[in-house]
């Protein structure tokens, strides 16, 4: 084979070359089109539901939203009931020992033959005891007693009933607890009912004020 040959076969392999990536790149280009085919066949599937057809699915839809819905307001109506009804049942569970405690309390009340010194002095104390549970259970459901003797009034807690005269407390002073109130957290569920002190006159404006009237 002489020199002319050999670069003519060289010429014809460079020229074949070009056509295996020309057939490559239109292989590419027939799949890219069968794929938007099918999503174009998709699209007119899709397309093809009639207007009645449409209607019926999103009414289907509707209908369904609708449902849960409506299923969960019925839940919700049912936790709030449940929430409502069983609040006290800590309070409550709590408040059992109490009750058991003062009706041990009753039942050892000594009878007529039975009493003696020793028998009311027990019977007392687990009357107080008994008290001590209770202002101790309701102190950890958050109710706290009001005993404001000794302080100023506040008509917020306090219910005035009536005043005491006096010398030495400064007006609107708690003298005396009638019945103790009660708060729960920071609302009042019942307020305290006080005798408040009245500052008494001294005996020279009594007398000024005898005159006065006089």
């Amino acid at each position: 084979m002489t020199g002319k040959d050999k670069d003519n076969g060289t010429k014809e392999e460079k020229t074949e070359a070009p056509e295996t990536s020309t057939e490559g790149t239109n292989g590419s280009e027939i799949e890219n089109k069968d794929a938007e085919d099918t999503i174009s066949d998709a699209d007119e599937t899709t397309e093809e539901l009639t207007p009645d057809e449409e209607i019926a699915e999103l009414k289907d839809k509707l209908l369904r939203t609708l449902a849960d819905m409506e299923n969960l307001r019925r839940r919700s109506q049912k936790d709030r009931e449940d929430a409502v009804k069983f609040s006290a049942a800590n309070f409550a569970r709590d408040m059992l020992s109490v009750a058991d405690n003062l009706r041990r309390a009753t039942e050892s009340i000594p009878k007529e033959d039975e009493a003696d010194g020793v028998s009311l002095a027990a019977f007392i104390e687990g009357i107080s005891l008994t008290e001590k549970e209770l202002i101790s259970t309701l102190e950890r459901h958050g109710i706290r007693k009001i005993e404001p003797m000794g302080e100023k009034f506040d008509p917020k807690f306090h219910e005035a009933m009536y005043e005491v005269p006096s010398a030495d407390a400064e007006n609107g002073t708690v003298m005396q607890v009638v019945e103790a109130g009660y708060v729960i957290h920071d609302r009042l569920l019942r307020p305290a009912k006080v005798g408040i002190a009245k500052v008494a006159p001294r005996p020279n404006e009594l007398e000024d004020e005898i005159k006065r009237t006089e």
